[in-house]
């Protein structure tokens, strides 16, 4: 009987019985203590940087947008000298030249988009879809717009004031749409001189007028038509000779 007694007292390794439990749970409690303190040290560590760093991140911002209002303001004043220099020299043009050169240079250069130009037409403003997952509005679908238009007889067109020639780039940068390296602000306005009685249902029928009819009624563009009775379009500030020759037989 005793030995019974002493087997069944000292079955359980002393490790397992109710102090070697506390004994190895013991042994674990300093280095989950030391893991806990590392992790908030390096918690409290990372805000103090990140509150430290605020102030600097908004100067620098505020110094980014400031830079580039100042650049955007002097590329308008250049800009605006361009095109007076260019109004200029389009008025020498026409004064040395007869009458059948400077009706030429009239009709020429409206339709180049070397000179401003005035007339009824359509104007068409397009713009992203609206929610949480809105589909915007592309570079490619601007360029699909204004080349239905070109094919449907329009006589001149600009992208929110910007005229648009054979040389006009439409491009994207970053999330910005830009037109000859100009960034536009949605929405975006197009307008196209041309007769307003015919230009929009031969635009419809046109791949650009397909390519909306699609981007509106399966992405939810906003696309809204209107007539004009008058539009002034200005001319291409960016366009300029930079190549000449000289007909054969001509004066020297």
């Amino acid at each position: 009987m005793d030995l019974l007694k002493q087997i069944r007292e000292s079955a359980v390794d002393p490790d397992y019985a109710a102090g070697g439990r506390h004994v190895t749970h013991g042994r674990w409690r300093l280095p989950l203590a030391a893991v806990a303190l590392v992790v908030g040290v390096v918690v409290a560590l990372q805000g103090w940087y990140t509150y430290k760093a605020g102030p600097d991140l908004s100067a620098e911002r505020e110094q980014l947008i400031n830079r580039i209002e100042s650049v955007d303001k002097s590329n308008d004043d250049l800009r605006a000298q361009q095109l007076a220099l260019e109004q200029q020299i389009a008025g020498l043009q026409k004064n040395q030249a007869d009458t059948t050169t400077k009706s030429q240079l009239d009709s020429q250069g409206a339709v180049a988009g070397g000179s401003a130009v005035t007339g009824p037409g359509v104007v068409i403003v397009v713009d992203d879809s609206q929610g949480a997952n809105a589909a915007r509005v592309t570079d490619e679908d601007l360029r699909q717009l204004t080349n239905g238009l070109w094919q449907a007889g329009a006589e001149a067109i600009a992208i929110n004031g910007h005229r648009l020639s054979s040389r006009t780039a439409i491009r994207s940068a970053g999330s910005a749409i830009t037109v000859d390296y100009r960034s536009l602000i949605r929405p975006y306005k197009i307008e196209a001189i041309g007769d307003p009685q015919t230009l929009p249902a031969k635009f419809a029928d046109t791949a650009g007028g397909s390519w909306w009819a699609d981007a509106k009624a399966n992405y939810g563009l906003a696309y809204d038509v209107s007539t004009a009775s008058s539009l002034n379009l200005p001319a291409d500030p960016g366009l300029s000779v930079s190549a000449a020759k000289k007909p054969s037989g001509g004066p020297t």
